[in-house]
């Protein structure tokens, strides 16, 4: 390294990045503090590491490393001691906070959703009156009747939830080829199945009314409608 030569004695590779940084990088060197000392003529470190053995242990020597520079350096000096916890913590409060405002986005619409399949299949069922007169007429029961709805309404629910799929999973996607190649925008496969599963479930229980609404419809009185 420059006019100096060293013997290389270990390779450090760290084992976690923090948000995608790190302090070691490719071309990072670690040489001992007297010899940059004398070499550099600087002789203030700006930055310290500490590694605790276990995570449990971290709040105890971030207390001992605050001591320790309490006692070795004047009342007036400015240091600061992080912890990465801090850093953890509030990118918790972060993520359970964005966790919160999707969870009342996705439940806004799904209630709009909701109301839409209703309304699609309370006009279907206004529409096909005379049809389902003709089932109930030649013997149909009212569960086919039901089944038949609500299968429908599972239908137009699936198909929204599977068009919404490939679109959420589209985005990230798409915005990989614009990030550093060392963030990964991950996706879960739990939350695809949650996000059908739960799709569907709201086309089903919002199309059991309309479903419900054509299985009493009563014979003659579907047959007389115009």
């Amino acid at each position: 390294m420059g006019e100096l030569t060293f013997t290389v004695i270990g390779v450090f590779k760290e084992r976690v990045e923090t948000y995608g940084l790190s302090d070691i990088q490719d071309e990072s060197v670690l040489i001992p503090f007297g010899l940059m000392k004398s070499y550099t003529g600087v002789d203030v470190l700006r930055v310290l590491d500490a590694q605790a053995v276990s995570a449990d242990e971290v709040p105890q020597v971030q207390r001992q490393v605050g001591a320790l520079l309490r006692s070795r350096h004047p009342p007036e000096a400015e240091y600061n001691v992080q912890t990465l916890t801090a850093i953890l913590v509030a990118a918790q409060n972060i993520s359970l906070a964005l966790t919160i405002v999707l969870i009342l986005i996705a439940f806004i619409a799904l209630l709009i959703s909701g109301i839409g399949i209703m309304n699609i299949m309370l006009v279907t069922v206004k529409e096909r009156t005379r049809e389902i007169g003709i089932r109930k007429a030649i013997g149909a029961p009212r569960r086919d009747i039901l089944y038949q709805f609500l299968i429908e309404a599972f239908l137009i629910s699936g198909g929204g939830a599977v068009l919404g799929i490939l679109i959420g999973l589209a985005v990230p996607v798409t915005a990989q080829f614009f990030l550093p190649a060392n963030l990964r925008v991950p996706i879960s496969p739990v939350s695809v199945v949650v996000a059908f599963v739960v799709s569907c479930s709201t086309g089903i229980f919002f199309g059991y009314l309309p479903a419900n609404n054509a299985a009493r419809l009563q014979p003659i009185e579907s047959l007389r409608y115009e």
